[in-house]
Formats: C-alpha cells, structure tokens, sequence
C-alpha cells in the first residue's frame, strides 16, 4: 500500500485536508504524489469507496506525528505527501486490497484536527462547544471548515461508505452526537452501499439510528477480532454490515 495526505494549517494547528491510501497491485505497483492528483481527476474511475473515521494520527514520510509540523521544519501544506504507515491504515489495506487492487480507498474523519490521543481531552469539550456555533456567525476554537464536515453538502467518492467514527460518545457530549447521527442520516440519503460493524448492544438499523460504529482499530483481545470483522466486510459480493459475537 501507499498513503497519501494533504495538510493545511491554520491557527497554529494541522488537520488534514485529503487522505487516500493506494491499494497496490504488486510490489512493482506504485504512484507518485502526481500520479494520485492525476487519479482524482476522474474520482469515479479510481476511487473504490470512502472509509469515515474519528480523527487524524499522521505523518509525512521524514517526519514523526506532531501536533505542528511547521515548527519541525515541514513546509509541503496544501500539497499530497507520502505518509508513514500507521495501524489504521494496515488494517485498511488488509481489508480491501484483494477486493480492490489497483484501487484508492478515500478516508474521512469527523474531526480533521491531526492529533494524537484527543478523546478524552479538553479538545473534545472545545469541539462540542464548536459543533454549537458551526451554523452562526460565532467564532470557533476550531477551524470551521478544516475540522469538521460540511454534513449536508458531503462529497462521498467509490461504491461504499464505512462507517468506523467509533461508539463511546460521552453523553454529555450533545452536539457531538447530534454531528455523528447527522453524519449517518447524511450518508444513507446518497445512495451509497452503507457498510458498520456493531455488536449486540444494537442492531444493525438502531446502530444507524444512534451512530454505534466500531472502529476497526481495538487493542487488547479485540484487536484481531475488529480487524478480521472489516475483513468480513469486504468479503463478499455485496459486501455486509457485520456484527461481531462476543
């Protein structure tokens, strides 16, 4: 696989503005930084789907993850660089790349801000207070069109969405989890395939209905379990929203 991503700054913080990974056909397979804004020239030729995520945790190639990367001498913004690997996008490329080879898998996220580890921080009360004001005049503490999704106007690019933001919103979090459960009613309106993994807490349509989406990334015991899960996703023709039994 190749991972590529488009950072844009703005008050002293990064988000990312555009994120593929290529899903190679072969060692000998690979793109350039050109090759890839080439390929988006004609999006529905290219693009197999689009993979909806929490937030952003990434790295130019030469560069390691920093809330900043100007302040480490990166100065490539509004441009497509290769990335580092990272666990996601393993799981990503595990998943598609035999469905898919030759394909560029689009990611998402609900929040663009690129930042490691910001649930549960101050940041997500900043973004719940944000998610407030997005439609007035108020200014926010974030960025309103680099961190967060223009809901009705989404551009959702391939055959597929993949619903993975995640489930554990905290409660008192209300605007956070009015933003993901209009994301999910925004993305059943286009016509996409809608693809989720959940679990017995709901069923697949409640699952809609509240935003419960696991992510493919776990830790511990869930790890190979949510990984082989996205597997099962893809696995067949149509895919399938997959439920994991515990």
């Amino acid at each position: 696989m190749q991972i590529f991503g488009k950072f844009t700054t703005n008050f002293d913080m990064d988000f990312i503005n555009g994120h593929y990974i290529y899903l190679n056909e072969s060692d000998e397979d690979t793109i350039t930084s050109e090759d890839l804004e080439n390929m988006l020239k004609k999006k529905r030729k290219h693009v197999c789907g689009t993979i909806i995520l929490y937030n952003p945790e990434l790295s130019p190639v030469g560069y390691t993850l920093s809330p900043f990367l100007q302040e480490d001498g990166f100065d490539k913004y509004d441009e497509y660089v290769p990335l580092n690997e990272d666990p996601m996008a393993y799981i990503v490329n595990a998943g598609l790349k035999k469905v898919y080879p030759g394909k560029l898998v689009e990611i998402k996220y609900l929040f663009s801000y690129n930042r490691s580890n910001i649930a549960p921080t101050p940041i997500i009360e900043e973004f719940d207070a944000d998610l407030d004001k997005l439609n007035s005049t108020q200014l926010t503490r974030y960025d309103k069109e680099l961190n967060y999704i223009d809901v009705p106007n989404i551009r959702l690019s391939g055959k597929f969405v993949f619903l993975g933001m995640g489930h554990k919103y905290d409660r008192h979090h209300k605007a956070i989890i009015a933003y993901a459960r209009s994301l999910a009613e925004q993305v059943q309106k286009l016509g996409k395939e809608v693809l989720f993994l959940h679990d017995n807490n709901y069923d697949a349509q409640e699952s809609l209905e509240v935003a419960y989406f696991l992510t493919p990334r776990a830790t511990g015991k869930m790890k190979e379990i949510r990984a082989n899960a996205f597997k099962a996703v893809f696995a067949q023709t149509p895919h399938k929203v997959v439920k994991i039994r515990l």
